[in-house]
């Protein structure tokens, strides 16, 4: 099955071999590929084209694949999958911490390097249809059951003169203390500050948001989030936990040891 429109896949891997086998065999999907095989000249690649995705190796001359991946993380959200030579455990914690979405182990199996491709364009292009509207009666702290904010008149503008989330006064909005994420924009605020997050962190603050207070387990994230049909590593998910933590705070994700994660409401 071919890709519908051209997709710009820029693939750096220093084997020869594999690189060739992988740029064709992704080019029979329909995919727009482009290879390097060092990762400086790859780094120079990615400033200069439009890419969908990047495929990096974990070992590359000039510059590895995690400090290639930590480089491109400091510019862009673009979707990363790392290739991992019998998925060395070290070199998978590496690269979900320095900023990967997702990797696959070599030797490459197309149709699974296929499908994870897919998975991180469908991450990184999902739309959301429009929330439902708030419950009548609010609780307590004057919040919807679900988080949601009640209208209130707009807040004053950042004194930095820096971009500030919307006041909490539509149904598209939730709120959970001093974290806000606007559904209709897919924006996040902390503080009333945006936070940057990639397409995967995006995702899965939102499975914790649409489930606020309940335990999310690994397996289910892995399916809701990453689109795994099969099974996988959860340690992508729990790389990718902490990566999100460290955007929007320590405390806002609760482990619950045995069972998974949840989202703490205030």
């Amino acid at each position: 099955m071919r890709v519908p429109d051209p997709v710009g896949v820029l693939l750096v891997e220093d084997d020869a071999v594999i690189r060739r086998s992988v740029q064709l065999a992704l080019e029979r999907y329909g995919y727009e590929v482009d290879v390097t095989g060092d990762g400086l000249d790859g780094l120079e690649a990615f400033r200069a084209g439009a890419h969908d995705v990047l495929i990096l190796d974990v070992m590359l001359p000039g510059l590895d694949g995690i400090s290639l991946c930590r480089r491109v993380r400091e510019e862009s959200l673009t979707p990363i999958l790392m290739m991992s030579a019998r998925g060395d455990a070290l070199d998978v914690v590496a690269g979900l911490e320095a900023g990967a979405d997702d990797y696959v182990v070599k030797p490459v199996d197309i149709p699974v390097l296929v499908a994870r491709i897919r998975s991180l364009l469908r991450r990184a292009t999902f739309h959301r249809a429009p929330a439902p509207e708030p419950a009548l009666e609010p609780a307590q702290d004057g919040r919807a059951p679900d988080g949601r904010a009640p209208d209130v008149p707009d807040g004053p503008a950042s004194p930095q003169g820096l971009p500030t989330a919307p006041a909490p006064s539509s149904p598209d909005l939730l709120v959970f203390g001093n974290l806000t994420l606007d559904l209709r924009g897919l924006e996040v605020h902390l503080d009333r500050q945006p936070v940057p997050l990639t397409p995967t962190e995006l995702r899965l603050l939102l499975a914790f948001a649409e489930n606020p207070g309940a335990v999310l387990d690994r397996r289910r994230l892995l399916r809701d989030v990453w689109d795994y049909g099969w099974e996988g590593d959860t340690r992508v998910v729990d790389l990718c936990v902490v990566r999100l933590r460290k955007k929007i705070g320590a405390d806002r994700i609760e482990t619950v040891r045995g069972f998974g994660y949840k989202l703490v409401r205030g």
